[in-house]
């Protein structure tokens, strides 16, 4: 599920918006077809309503007698459609029904006949009591059921004198209708009413097309307004990770978009620029550290050599100036590594892995190659010999040999030394390849050195896009890694 979701902020918040746009097309639709479901039921209790209350005053005015019989039972109906005109007005003299209420049809019968197919209403039901009780028609029982038009003679006719009365075609009649009827013990009084859609703006169709009609144009404006930001902030992004890869990068991005966005640019291209000459500042001043500590150093050294005296302590003073030179070195590379002044190669890196096994074995140092991969990747050839060299002396040192192996895994190449020595303690492991930071309490080089290969080695793999990984053997001893993505 997450894979579908966009992870850009143009993506997200088009689709944060469309679909809160959704939700309320969907709420407003619902809320108005339940207003509209409302009215319509509304209407039709109340024409069922007028049409009983408006029986019992058309009986009232007959001294009590129901005057109005013109249609029996829906199983007649069909035949009495059919009988002869004189014997549908009765005899010459005679008192015809009296109709109130033009084109509504009332009937009582002794039951209330239920068709196959109708559906009782029972909300409507209590809602047509209610109203009938308020107009003072009370009742022992009342029913209401939606039944089809066509299986329904009377209301054929009454619904064919309907259309003829308005003009309206059949296309234009409904086809079901509600038939109602109360009874108070004593037979039942029906009435008939047709049921009206709900109008079509309300129906489930409608407000969905709106809806996306409404989120499309949205989804279209919001994108261009979102595309003005989100465009200055991508190249943003962008000259940012190449400036972290190489500072020396030239080309700035241009302040354009809003004013936040504008204001955002500029900022960090007053940064960058503030960094990039610090940068070279700090490359000036090791450059005059380095010429103004070593060309002492050297003199210092040509002086003992000539020096007359004990040659032990002159061994010792030598030594110790080798050291601080040695010391130097490692502080002016690991400031120096991070700079882009020199181009990558691309080269085999288990050919460069067998180069430096050859190197130490040459040495007569106990270096053995391991498991090794073809893997191509462009690298800074003399950095990555230095930080492969760190840790193989690490291993030799500490472990008394080193072995070293070329493989792959999740798309990274991985350079691993490993040793049989007692490896690193749990609690130093994750602060080990700190500047200074060392494993032996001691200061003395020949047991611990000056602290710095490790942090060298971390230095160099951060700078290829990779990182030093340091774990302890479960068979005892260390491995050290540089993963390089390729």
């Amino acid at each position: 599920m997450k894979r579908l979701l966009p992870k850009s902020l143009l993506g997200q918040v088009t689709l944060a918006i469309a679909v809160t746009l959704f939700l309320v097309q969907g709420i407003n639709a619902y809320l108005a077809w339940t207003i509209e479901k409302d009215r319509v039921e509304t209407g039709l209790v109340n024409t069922l309503s007028l049409r009983l209350v408006a029986m019992g005053r058309i009986a009232d005015m007959d001294d009590g007698e129901l005057v109005v019989d013109l249609t029996p039972q829906l199983e007649n109906a069909e035949r009495r459609r059919f009988r002869p005109h004189s014997e549908r007005r009765g005899p010459p003299g005679a008192r015809r029904p009296r109709r109130a209420f033009a084109g509504t049809d009332f009937a009582r019968a002794d039951t209330f006949l239920t068709l196959d197919g109708d559906r009782r209403l029972p909300a409507l039901e209590e809602r047509l009591g209610e109203t009938l009780r308020n107009n003072g028609r009370d009742f022992a029982d009342i029913r209401i059921v939606e039944r089809e038009v066509s299986n329904d003679p009377v209301a054929q006719r009454f619904l064919e004198r309907l259309a003829r009365r308005r003009g309206m075609t059949p296309a234009d009649l409904p086809e079901k209708i509600a038939v109602a009827g109360i009874s108070s013990g004593e037979g039942w009084e029906i009435v008939r009413a047709p049921i009206y859609r709900p109008h079509e703006h309300f129906g489930p169709l409608f407000p969905l097309l709106r809806a996306a009609m409404l989120t499309g144009l949205l989804v279209i404006v919001l994108w261009l307004v979102l595309r003005r930001i989100t465009g200055p902030l991508a190249q943003l992004t962008e000259r940012t990770q190449r400036f972290s890869e190489n500072p020396a990068a030239v080309g700035q991005v241009e302040p354009r978009g809003p004013e936040d966005v504008r204001v955002l640019i500029e900022a960090h291209n007053e940064m960058e620029a503030r960094i990039g000459a610090m940068l070279d500042e700090k490359d000036v001043m090791l450059g005059a550290i380095g010429h103004d500590l070593k060309t002492p150093l050297a003199a210092l050294r040509v002086r003992i050599e000539n020096l007359e005296g004990d040659a032990e302590a002159k061994a010792k003073m030598a030594e110790i100036i080798a050291e601080t030179s040695r010391t130097l070195d490692d502080i002016l590379m690991l400031a120096r590594v991070g700079r882009h002044d020199v181009e990558f190669e691309v080269v085999d890196l288990s050919a460069l892995a067998a180069t430096l096994v050859e190197e130490f074995e040459d040495l007569g140092k106990p270096v053995t190659l391991g498991t090794t991969e073809r893997r191509k990747r462009g690298i800074q050839v003399t950095w990555l010999k230095r930080a492969l060299r760190n840790l193989i002396e690490n291993a030799i040192r500490y472990g008394g040999s080193a072995r070293l192996s070329v493989t792959s895994e999740n798309r990274a190449a991985i350079l691993a030394v490993e040793d049989d020595g007692p490896g690193i303690a749990p609690e130093l492991i994750d602060t080990i390849a700190e500047p200074f930071a060392r494993g032996e309490a001691s200061r003395n080089r020949a047991t611990g050195g000056a602290g710095l290969g490790l942090a060298i080695a971390r230095a160099v793999a951060e700078q290829h896009g990779g990182r030093l990984v340091l774990e302890n053997r479960e068979e005892g001893g260390l491995r050290a890694e540089i993963r390089l993505p390729l």
